[in-house]
């Protein structure tokens, strides 16, 4: 069925309705974390001190720290320290399996998994670094616009009930940030982060959860059915599948959590009960220690 003009405008007012709302979510999450200065430093031009070092043939004698030389028998340079912006990628699950939350007072896993990439982005975007999306539609940038352009991204809705990593165009060398239940095929995400590793691409895993996936407090007759309602089953006693479920989501957390330390990424399981500015502080770090 085709939209009419009114119904094209009214549905655009209503996504643009939300960007607001999503930034301000993203910049207050980002204002409770205090961190110190990100991004990468070498030594180069600058203004900070970076360190001392012992001199070296061809050195220039105005570099020579003679304050410093002085306490030793030696004598050496003052180097400053240059910082170099880095390029951080994102990529947030926008598939029907993440729009899921077992009670109305938590946020769908979506919305979580959005607020903190945004929020992510405002904090490495404060630091100088440049962020972006994969596959290209998105390129790294830095700036407020930027972090529009991100809030309007993820305002989009994919039909499909898993949405597999967006692996295309990532950067050699760039830092990267996925976000997902990671409830669909494991094999598309060992394919990304294989391809992740091959060009020196390093990251984080931020497995998103609802506390009753972790729980499974169903009993009796219960019919479960996918978001996007492709999948369902029907089942009298919910309770004998419990212990069946349980094993395979350690299976599947574990196989991430090994996945990474192979690709050189790191793991993390996030439920939506639990506070975001845990997650955003581990996330922030992690990506620190990626570079």
């Amino acid at each position: 069925m085709s939209l009419t003009p009114a119904d094209l405008r009214a549905r655009s007012e209503t996504e643009a309705a939300r960007l607001p709302a999503l930034l301000a979510r993203a910049e207050h999450l980002a204002g409770t974390v205090l961190l110190g200065e990100h991004g990468r430093r070498r030594a180069g031009m600058g203004d900070d001190f970076w360190q001392y070092r012992p001199a070296q043939p061809g050195d220039r004698r105005r570099s020579i720290d003679w304050r410093r030389s002085a306490k030793s028998d030696g004598q050496f340079v003052r180097e400053l320290e240059w910082q170099i912006a880095q390029s951080v990628q994102l990529w947030t699950d926008q598939g029907a399996s993440m729009r899921y939350s077992s009670d109305p007072k938590l946020p769908e896993k979506i919305e979580r998994a959005r607020v903190l990439a945004l929020a992510t982005a405002v904090l490495l975007n404060r630091g100088g670094e440049r962020v972006g999306l994969t596959g290209g539609r998105l390129p790294p940038r830095r700036g407020r616009a930027q972090l529009l352009r991100l809030a309007e991204f993820f305002t989009s809705d994919d039909a499909a009930d898993y949405a597999p990593p967006e692996d295309r165009q990532m950067l050699p060398h760039a830092r990267a940030a996925f976000f997902s239940d990671f409830m669909g095929d494991f094999a598309s995400v060992e394919a990304a982060l294989t391809k992740a590793a091959d060009r020196g691409v390093h990251g984080v895993l931020v497995q998103i959860l609802d506390p009753s996936e972790e729980a499974f407090p169903f009993q009796g007759r219960t019919i479960f059915e996918s978001i996007g309602q492709s999948l369902r089953h029907d089942t009298l006693q919910a309770k004998d599948l419990r212990d069946r479920y349980l094993e395979r989501l350690a299976a599947r957390k574990d196989a991430l959590a090994r996945l990474a330390a192979v690709t050189g990424w790191q793991h993390l399981v996030h439920h939506t009960d639990q506070p975001a500015q845990t997650a955003l502080l581990w996330l922030y770090q992690a990506l620190d220690g990626a570079a």
